[in-house]
């Protein structure tokens, strides 16, 4: 007879961004264009608001991915989009992805980048497993920027419970990108960003109202965005 315990509460393995894509060296000779890749969870929609709304119109495109049930995720690029220069907008799959706007993850998949050739980049959307129980998440985002943008990107961790996002601001950073932490004074939860920093993955890590004139600088060292 078993001694295991029982648990009338199963809990769902937690699986890692592999169960959705593999980690591919990024392949020199794609597209150029800057993108900047944004994952945050508890405390992650004011941040956001904050963050977006001092960000100027002339900026790369903006992937978030934001832990929110389905329901919310539409409304809550509506209320973004009111409030900040740039659109603010639900991501679609297959869409082109363009300077001035920002994509968000719906609640119902993971949001990942594409690059097409000649082209910048296009956005997927994935409804396969919970990576880390969650879907949306930040580490297949940021793995897929890995994967296709390499040192194009500028990956940013916000606030937020767990640890999603830590591997992928990894695997960004060893792929040439920028990367930037919120610190822990300014997060309303330092799990995800502390988890990021203690594996080496931030390049800087920045209090919230630092973050969008850091990445406003950092966008102005690199090749200027394509307008698709």
């Amino acid at each position: 007879m078993s001694n295991a315990p029982f648990s009338p509460f199963p809990v769902a393995p937690s699986l890692s961004a592999d169960a959705i894509l593999p980690s591919q060296p990024y392949r020199q000779g794609g597209s150029r264009q800057t993108v900047i890749l944004i994952g945050a969870s508890t405390g992650g929609t004011e941040a956001l608001r904050v963050l977006l709304s001092a960000l100027p119109l002339q900026m790369p495109p903006i992937l978030v991915t934001q832990h929110m049930p389905e329901m919310f995720t539409a409304s809550f690029a509506s209320r973004l989009d009111a409030q900040c220069a740039l659109r603010v907008k639900e991501a679609e799959a297959g869409e082109h992805l363009r300077s001035g706007v920002v994509y968000i993850a719906p609640g119902h998949s993971h949001l990942l980048l594409k690059p097409v050739a000649s082209a910048g980049y296009q956005a997927e959307l994935n409804a396969g497993s919970p990576v880390n129980r969650h879907r949306p998440s930040v580490d297949v985002l940021f793995r897929s920027g890995a994967n296709g943008a390499g040192p194009h990107a500028i990956g940013v961790i916000l606030t937020g419970m767990g640890r999603d996002g830590a591997n992928g601001l990894l695997e960004l950073k060893r792929a040439g990108a920028r990367t930037i932490a919120q610190d822990e004074a300014s997060c309303v939860v330092f799990g995800m960003p502390k988890e990021a920093i203690a594996l080496g993955a931030a390049d800087e890590t920045l209090p919230l109202n630092a973050i969008a004139a850091r990445l406003v600088a950092m966008v102005g060292q690199r090749p200027a965005a394509l307008s698709l």
